[in-house]
């Protein structure tokens, strides 16, 4: 009788559940505090999430300024005016990503390519580029794929560049 009687709730298991049961509802209510004093301190630090100054928090987001792209601009700008001639299905500005749609040129309707290009950083430099060329061949109707030529990705990527240092060099000298 002894054993089972140790198992019993008694009043000292009440109050520590109900303690519990306090400290809990307490936690729950400080995470909904003022979340507006939070906001304008991280603000006014200018330095973003985590304090690594990403998503912003710099000067340009307290005055009002426009906002910057996370990539090079001569090579965003670049990579835009390239591809003009192919329709754009997605570009991420921040993330450095242009997605084009398929693409037939007139003089070989049987052929199609879509381009991805990736831009890896906010230097001018050629390493800071990658173009991913994809190619589909037509045959009554169905679309198969077939491999890009590698110089194709290559050209293209040369194309790119070239117009980006003309960006430049027309920014710098004008």
């Amino acid at each position: 009788m002894a054993f089972v009687r140790g198992f019993v709730r008694g009043p000292v298991m009440r109050g520590v559940t109900i303690g519990l049961l306090a400290l809990t509802l307490t936690g729950v209510a400080a995470c909904g505090g003022n979340s507006a004093a939070r906001t304008v301190q991280t603000e006014e630090e200018g330095r973003g999430l985590f304090g690594l100054g990403l998503f912003g928090g710099g000067d340009n987001d307290r005055q009002g300024g426009p906002a910057q792209i996370g990539v090079n601009g001569y090579l965003w700008r670049a990579s835009l005016d390239t591809l003009a001639f192919m329709p754009l299905a997605s570009a991420d500005p921040y993330g450095g990503v242009i997605i084009t749609d398929w693409y037939a040129s007139p003089e070989a309707p049987t052929e199609r390519f879509k381009a991805t290009v990736y831009i890896l950083d906010t230097r001018l430099r050629a390493d800071g580029l990658n173009v991913t060329l994809f190619k589909q061949v037509g045959t009554n109707g169905v679309w198969v794929d077939a491999a890009a030529s590698s110089q194709t990705e290559t050209d293209l990527e040369n194309a790119i560049l070239t117009r980006a240092r003309q960006l430049r060099l027309a920014n710098v000298n004008g």
